[in-house]
């Protein structure tokens, strides 16, 4: 008897797991080439304010590749991942650093890609867990192994939280600037992804000096980078 369930059960758990394996891909698949009109950070947001009692409108609006401003594209680059194009969904050069910098007494810092936040922002949460990060390194390899980078880039300024309810280039654009995502300086693009650490703590219109720092750090290493010509690697 106890066999027999036991049987059941690893039966039950394999076709749970192959069913996950294939919903993820389909899902994966779908979105390299329809439009994403939401994330699961945005419900994540929206159950929050809902179970606290407090209004939220989220502010979100898809814009394709074309329509995003080139300073934009580039400064999260810089500011997040310049060796986006280089890795395949983990940088194991940061990761190198983080490590040896917390062996040596600093804090755990941590070095997440464009592509693991993009996976997190789209299909996970926001929490730190084992499960998440691994499902997080689950998303970053289908995503990686499906998705061109340029798609990667065209959800991660798509979906990327800038305020609270703030989603998105467009969203943020208008938000902090009154402008769309197109049009997009260099400066206010790099206050933008100078507060990307954290966007619902800090403000790209009124920027501290600590962000004005960032934003400024952001615009060296974009000329570094060779400046917007650096998309034509895409």
């Amino acid at each position: 008897m106890i066999a027999r369930w036991r049987r059941r059960l690893w039966g039950w758990l394999w076709r749970a797991a192959l069913g996950f394996v294939a919903l993820s891909v389909l899902l994966v698949l779908l979105f390299r080439q329809a439009p994403v009109f939401g994330s699961m950070v945005m419900v994540e947001r929206k159950v929050h304010a809902w179970v606290a009692g407090e209004p939220l409108d989220i502010q979100h609006r898809w814009r394709p590749w074309g329509e995003l401003s080139d300073h934009a594209k580039l400064a999260v680059i810089a500011a997040e991942d310049q060796r986006f194009l280089e890795h395949h969904g983990f940088d194991l050069v940061e990761i190198r650093r983080a490590w040896q910098a917390s062996r040596n007494g600093g804090r755990l810092r941590g070095a997440s890609t464009l592509s693991q936040q993009t996976a997190k922002n789209l299909f996970l949460w926001t929490g730190r867990s084992w499960v998440r990060k691994g499902l997080e390194a689950w998303f970053t390899l289908l995503i990686e192994a499906l998705w061109p980078k340029q798609r990667i880039l065209e959800v991660y300024l798509n979906i990327a939280e800038w305020d609270s309810g703030v989603f998105g280039l467009e969203a943020a654009a208008r938000h902090y600037f009154g402008v769309s995502a197109g049009q997009l300086s260099a400066a206010q693009a790099s206050r933008l992804a100078a507060i990307l650490p954290d966007p619902r703590g800090r403000d790209a219109a009124r920027p501290s000096a600590a962000v004005a720092q960032r934003s400024a750090w952001i615009r060296r290493q974009m000329n570094n980078l060779g400046g917007v010509a650096y998309l034509e690697r895409f």
